[in-house]
């Protein structure tokens, strides 16, 4: 049996206001070329299928448009939801999907026996996909009783190795001898991370160990990390990461889609992504930054996209204007400048004021707000950690009630 390990789709995703959703069909597409030289039975989708977790007409239509390409393979889809995700959104089409052979779990379901998907082949039930999604609060609290931040923060950690050691168990116990695969959404120790993930759990800090998913498991499809990447651990642990860059930290990584054959091994191979548009950032002075516009060429489908960091010694107006002007005046055939950032190394107090180029809050996420605010106030490093603790709760929160 061949199976396709995929994750984090983002679909809607914008990266400095540029709709990435020509990215997608052109992955989609690509995909498509793909299966059609090298079926596949079952493809498994690790979460964050979207972006917003109420996402638009258009990111919906999207995802079906999707979904149909790929049935033409007569292959079986299983996706859990992610972070970025709402469990009623995913969910809402779950019946007439299921009649497809799509199977969609956005949120943990009340029986653990409810994530257990078997995969029958023509003659007899092959393999058995524990298809564990994002664990929100709710779900954490069967086990959460701890009151102090360091007793909850490994509270949590138990409370996710809970939910992948009672899935194996109980598909032990229900399908006996057969290998078990699962699905999950969360960060794992040892992980390299990206700009574009945003933190999941509380704080962050809810890393699982590889002894976490216990020794059940003859593969483990994770969702979340954007990089693709195997983790240290006996058993197969990977993250297929994301098919497309979403954010000019992943400029430089291959992007890929992992293949299992179970007949030889639950060891996957990788297959890369061509890349459909560059984005490069370009660092330096004035001078160097001039010279470095004029040699960008664009040998892809997709416009590229251009961001700069001008580094001066001293603070300077006229360099910040005359960066805007070049910016303006920018005409590169099939390319594009999404962002600027201005940095002069010996810039007084004042100047500071004066220049709010260096540092704009669309720069940052919520939670690096939230820190900046907590550098400035007079309290102890676990208080810190508390507040913050308490942000991230609110935060997800809100994300949830957008359902």
């Amino acid at each position: 049996m061949k199976i396709l390990h995929t994750a984090d789709w983002h679909i809607g995703k914008r990266l400095h206001k540029v709709d990435l959703s020509q990215d997608f069909d052109l992955f989609i597409d690509w995909l498509r070329e793909y299966l059609k030289k090298n079926p596949v039975d079952i493809l498994l989708l690790s979460g964050d299928v979207f972006d917003f977790s109420n996402p638009s007409s258009e990111s919906r239509n999207q995802y079906y448009r999707s979904l149909i390409k790929l049935k033409t393979f007569q292959l079986k889809i299983i996706i859990t939801g992610g972070n970025h995700d709402s469990p009623s959104v995913l969910e809402a089409p779950k019946e007439i999907l299921n009649q497809l052979d799509i199977h969609v779990i956005g949120q943990m379901p009340e029986a653990f026996e409810d994530c257990l998907i078997p995969v029958p082949s023509a003659q007899n039930t092959e393999l058995v996909i524990a298809a564990i999604p994002y664990l929100r609060s709710k779900n954490l609290q069967r086990q959460f009783s701890a009151e102090c931040h360091e007793n909850k923060q490994a509270a949590v950690k138990e409370s996710i190795a809970y939910h992948f050691q009672e899935a194996a168990k109980l598909a032990k116990k229900n399908y006996p001898h057969l290998p078990l695969v699962a699905m999950g959404h969360l960060f794992a120790t040892g992980a390299s991370v990206s700009e574009s993930e945003r933190d999941i759990q509380i704080g962050n800090l809810a890393g699982l160990e590889a002894s976490h998913f216990g020794e059940d498991y003859s593969y483990i499809a994770l969702g979340h990390i954007h990089k693709p990447q195997r983790l240290q651990a006996e058993t197969p642990i990977f993250y297929s990461g994301s098919p497309i860059p979403l954010s000019f930290s992943e400029r430089r990584n291959e992007k890929r889609i992992l293949i299992l054959d179970t007949e030889k091994s639950y060891e996957p191979k990788g297959i890369s992504i061509p890349k459909f548009r560059d984005l490069v950032l370009i660092k330096g002075t004035l001078e160097e930054i001039k010279t470095k516009l004029v040699s960008i060429e664009n040998n892809h489908p997709l416009k590229t996209l251009i961001e700069i960091e001008l580094h001066e010694a001293e603070f300077s107006a006229s360099k910040t204007y005359e960066l805007e002007q070049l910016i303006e005046s920018f005409n590169q055939p099939n390319c594009e400048i999404v962002k600027h950032k201005v940095i002069f190394k010996n810039k007084s107090e004042i100047e500071r004021g004066i220049s709010s180029v260096e540092s704009q809050i669309s720069d940052f996420t919520p939670k690096e707000v939230f820190q900046k605010k907590l550098e400035g106030i007079d309290e102890t490093e676990d208080t810190k950690l508390e507040l913050m603790s308490a942000f991230e709760e609110i935060l997800d929160e809100l994300n949830r009630s957008e359902e």
